[in-house]
């Protein structure tokens, strides 16, 4: 969606890019240095209560994803292993980002709410995703299209179901404790 940004970032690195390709610095070296600074920006920082020093640090280790490519290009290094390697970082990364954001949430008991509800868990889908798949491979016709299709209802059903149970205890919470009203003084403490 926001590819149409690639050419201004491209020309913006293009002086980093060339001058990395008088290095022996590799696209896969690259490839790797951003994931490793993205997932530790987040795992440190995120934790901690850092969101914003540990966003900023990870967007800049983020547009290393744009050196890889154009370095491989110049080189003349692209290739599939590049591609795979680029694409298993993203998703390394990606899992950082969340990790991260995910060990804040645990920590600070922020909006944390238990959301075990609904009619398709994970067991629920593993039965029904693993047996169509499994019929499917043994020739019965269309039973992986109903399974899959199944599957998607129930899950955006059961994501309905939670949506509203973790409203309901936000709201119940809200009116245990109400946030933004100082605390009055009892009789003995005037």
């Amino acid at each position: 969606m926001l590819n149409f940004l690639r050419p201004f970032f491209a020309r913006l690195f293009s002086p980093l890019i060339q001058a990395l390709a008088r290095t022996p610095v590799t696209p896969n070296m690259i490839t790797v240095a951003g994931t490793i600074g993205v997932a530790a920006s987040c795992l440190a920082m995120f934790p901690i209560g850092w969101l914003f020093p540990g966003a900023a640090t990870a967007t800049v280790f983020v547009f290393t994803d744009m050196l890889d490519g154009q370095l491989a290009r110049i080189k003349g290094s692209s290739g599939k292993y590049g591609a795979f390697l680029d694409s298993t970082m993203d998703r390394l990364g990606d899992a950082a980002v969340f990790g991260g954001i995910t060990i804040w949430f645990m920590r600070s008991d922020h909006l944390l709410d238990d959301a075990d509800v609904g009619i398709i868990e994970r067991p629920e889908r593993l039965i029904i995703g693993l047996t169509s798949i499994g019929l499917s491979g043994l020739g019965i016709p269309y039973v992986l299209p109903i399974g899959l299709w199944g599957l998607a209802a129930g899950t955006a059903f059961t994501l309905c179901q939670r949506l509203r149970a973790v409203y309901l205890d936000a709201q119940a919470q809200a009116k245990q404790s109400p946030v933004g009203y100082p605390a009055t003084a009892g009789p003995e403490e005037a």
